[in-house]
């Protein structure tokens, strides 16, 4: 009796249904100091607002052009990185005003400022500036002023104007590129994401 109840149970168990594996794969663990989107922590960061910008000089006028991606602004220390991030969502309805009108679903926003060099006055046209990434051209889809005076298109010396450059979403600021304003060009974003690069490893390295 012992013997057929054995088998009984055997025959049974051959005969059960085998479970399907799950097709609920675990998540892939953080590595320390990134957040689940990939980017690293904000706060952590060393670099200047200096190190991440692109400079442009030109007679009587510097340029300088800083990409707001969080990507890129996280890696400055946490008083910069909480000014720049602040700045972006001060201006998140005109931003997103532009998305709109233009049927963009994402930008590229730059910081850019305009710094007079020389006695007297110099004018500028904003719509001058290009950004050449991923093999493409782009000029600003729009700017939101920042400064009072930034409409006027002109400065005395000494004399910043600022503005938010919205660009298309296609540029891609993890990759080469380059900028260039009315007869300047600077290439060094290469380096730039040297350094960029660089100080990710290191929070992430304070992190663990």
């Amino acid at each position: 009796m012992a013997r057929l109840t054995l088998v009984v149970v055997a025959v049974c168990l051959a005969c059960a249904p085998i479970p399907a594996p799950s097709t609920q794969s675990a998540a892939a663990p953080v590595p320390p100091g990134t957040d689940t989107a990939g980017l690293v922590r904000a706060g952590l960061g060393s670099l200047r607002q200096e190190d991440v910008a692109l400079r442009l000089q030109l007679q009587g006028l510097e340029v300088r052009a800083l990409p707001l991606d969080e990507s890129i602004i996280r890696t400055l220390s946490p008083d910069s990185y909480r000014s720049l991030h602040e700045l972006v969502a001060s201006q998140r309805e005109a931003v997103s005003k532009v998305e709109r009108r233009t049927g963009q679903r994402a930008v590229s926003v730059w910081y850019v400022s305009f710094f007079g060099t020389e006695v007297g006055e110099v004018r500028f046209s904003p719509m001058e500036m290009i950004v050449t990434s991923v093999g493409r051209d782009f000029r600003p889809l729009d700017v939101v002023p920042l400064t009072p005076g930034f409409g006027a298109q002109r400065l005395r010396q000494r004399e910043t104007q600022s503005a938010l450059f919205i660009f298309d979403g296609q540029i891609d600021v993890n990759q080469p590129l380059s900028v260039q304003f009315e007869t300047a060009q600077n290439s060094d974003w290469p380096a730039v994401l040297a350094r960029v690069e660089r100080e990710r490893a290191l929070i992430r390295s304070r992190s663990r």
